[in-house]
């Protein structure tokens, strides 16, 4: 078992190992102390794994339940969340109770939130069930739901008390999910490890096989990347925005799509607009974007606009960064690179500025 502590306040462990389900029960057991377990899921991954985590409890007799709600990010709504807190209250739920989020992003970023405001706040489990979760959404504590202007625009930082990663739930997901997870796994190579940018270069389309010690490898190396950053900088008031490397864009194009685009593929484009960016600005200290987009052809994620969608347009976007929760007295800082392994800030003077640098690029 590999064993990574994030040193937040409080500070917690994520434990990654495969078929760790079976020893759920007895570590929260060993660990904490609390009544019943209430596990919050979506309709996918419930048919896939809330049975078995369910016989698990019961086995250890503890009691569980599970609480599901229909999967898919138009979910990620504060209607959702009224909804699983009355269904808690319904069924007893107290403070000494634990919710273990069962899923990927939308329900990590969904129980958390409840979790943080259920009766001024009860503890949490992480156990991510896709990639993307597993090396990112999962570790550092950011909860929150979507609004129709915008991504995670309410929300809380509430660390949750464990993370418990099974490296093996990655063989049922299609490759679509998986290269949904592996554009944040480039951002860490980006903005903090080359050497995971190399490794990613060095194996392709094998990574795709998934081979347990490939996929060990890229969750250890990008939590343990997350948890220095979230260590550093719980609150997002300083460092930690540096994982914001290709969201910035986007984000506004999850929102331009109405969200019809998984997360990470947005993401991969955005962080290839940003590399440009970095170079137009004369922020980067050498070429970054040829070796970004490279790596992302070989491994058959979209690297430009019109991979997404022919509809999307530089304009439309700058109409929702003007939104983007980063914008400070008219102003918007966006993270760039100064060459693959290392980035920094860059704040834009005007929106005119960041609309001059993005029509002297091609994507």
């Amino acid at each position: 078992m590999k064993i990574l502590k994030v040193k937040t306040q409080p500070s917690y462990e994520i434990l990654i190992k495969e078929n760790i389900f079976e020893e759920i029960p007895k570590d929260l057991k060993e660990n904490f102390n609390f009544g019943k377990i209430a596990i919050i899921t979506d309709s996918i991954v419930a048919k896939l794994y809330a049975e078995r985590l369910l016989k698990s409890f019961q086995k250890a007799k503890i009691k569980a339940e599970v609480f599901s709600f229909p999967a898919g990010e138009t979910s990620k709504n504060i209607d959702t969340v009224i909804f699983l807190a009355r269904s808690l209250i319904q069924k007893n739920f107290d403070r000494k109770d634990i919710i273990v989020a069962l899923g990927g992003g939308v329900v990590g970023d969904i129980a958390g939130f409840l979790a943080s405001i259920y009766l001024r706040g009860i503890p949490y489990v992480q156990i991510p069930t896709t990639l993307l979760s597993q090396v990112d959404s999962s570790v550092g504590g950011k909860t929150g739901v979507d609004l129709p202007e915008g991504k995670n625009l309410i929300g809380t930082f509430y660390q949750p008390a464990r993370v418990y990663i099974d490296p093996l739930v990655l063989k049922t997901l299609p490759e679509r999910e998986v290269k949904n997870g592996l554009a944040e796994v480039i951002k860490y190579g980006c903005i903090l490890k080359k050497r995971l940018f190399d490794f990613l270069k060095k194996r392709g389309k094998e990574i795709y096989k998934l081979e347990l010690e490939d996929v060990k490898y890229i969750i250890y190396e990008s939590c343990s990347a997350k948890a220095y950053v979230v260590s550093k900088d719980e609150k997002e008031k300083g460092l930690r925005r540096i994982l914001n490397f290709g969201h910035t864009i986007g984000h506004a194009i999850e929102t331009e799509l109405n969200y019809s685009i998984p997360h990470g593929l947005a993401v991969s484009v955005g962080m290839v607009v940003e590399a440009k960016l970095s170079e137009v600005l004369e922020f980067a200290e050498k070429k970054v974007s040829e070796p970004l987009e490279k790596l992302l052809s070989s491994l058959e994620m979209p690297h430009k606009i019109s991979h997404l969608s022919e509809k999307l347009s530089f304009k439309k976007l700058i109409s929702h960064i003007r939104k983007d929760k980063k914008v400070w007295k008219g102003k918007l800082t966006m993270v760039l690179l100064y060459k693959i392994g290392k980035a920094g800030f860059y704040e834009f003077s005007s929106f005119e500025e960041l609309e001059s640098a993005l029509f002297r690029i091609s994507v």
